[in-house]
């Protein structure tokens, strides 16, 4: 056999032994999972986004803006920190995005059927009562007085969302009297011509559900007021009523 190098030791077998012994093949190493980051598929956005402002809702109403993590809001939401921020650039993004969904997106919401066999203040009451009602909700109102505390925070998100709100309800309260209006008694009113009905419409919300509003944010016993809407609603539509017939509006 012919020898290529020799063995330091001399021995010839030892150096045959070494360049005639197979060499051993390294373990193949395992082979990665790929791994893809990033925004879920189209058809599963809604739902994450969903849920992590739902878990932001949840957290805010429990601890305030100062109190809540995006850490607790992550875990909440069954949702890693990066796919939060990869739809909120920080925190206060995010408590912008959860107010404005749930305050304003809520009263596009409302609906409500005005009763055809009844008369026109009896249809005003129950359309009214359900919207008061309906808007008490105590975490809704807790969001709005969430807002208003964190106004000097975020400013614009404050008159933004006072501003919205408004124009938002002045479009529920068209809506409900565009009904209303088709009755032969309030057709040839003033206050219903189509030119005016829009004003009519803010009006009638600021007499009625502005007040009982305003002593939501105040008021800690959100059930006592509530028991208090009717009798209240049935106040001021006779008033708007009275008064839209003397053509004061």
């Amino acid at each position: 056999m012919r020898v290529d190098w020799e063995d330091p030791t001399g021995d010839p077998m030892q150096t045959a032994m070494k360049t005639s012994s197979p060499r051993k093949q390294p373990a193949a190493k395992p082979r990665r999972v790929a791994v893809r980051f990033g925004r879920p598929p189209k058809q599963l956005a809604g739902e994450v986004d969903t849920r992590i402002l739902d878990a932001a809702r949840r957290v805010f109403l429990e601890r305030g803006f100062e109190g809540a993590s995006i850490d607790e809001i992550a875990e909440v939401a069954r949702s890693g920190k990066p796919t939060i921020y990869a739809r909120f650039r920080d925190k206060g993004a995010l408590f912008t995005a959860v107010m404005m969904r749930d305050i304003l997106s809520r009263i596009t919401e409302f609906k409500a059927e005005v009763p055809a066999a009844a008369t026109v203040e009896e249809r005003l009451t129950s359309a009214a009562s359900t919207l008061l009602h309906w808007g008490f909700d105590s975490d809704r109102i807790a969001l709005m007085r969430l807002a208003i505390a964190e106004a000097r925070r975020f400013p614009d998100l404050a008159s933004t969302v006072g501003a919205k709100a408004r124009e938002l309800s002045t479009e529920l309260g068209l809506h409900l009297l565009e009904q209303v209006a088709k009755s032969d008694e309030l057709s040839s009113l003033q206050a219903f011509a189509p030119e005016r009905l829009r004003t009519t419409a803010r009006l009638f919300l600021d007499l009625v559900a502005v007040p009982m509003l305003l002593r939501a944010l105040y008021e800690m016993n959100l059930e006592t007021l509530d028991g208090e809407i009717d009798a209240h609603v049935t106040r001021s539509v006779a008033f708007f009523l009275a008064a839209c017939r003397k053509g004061v509006s």
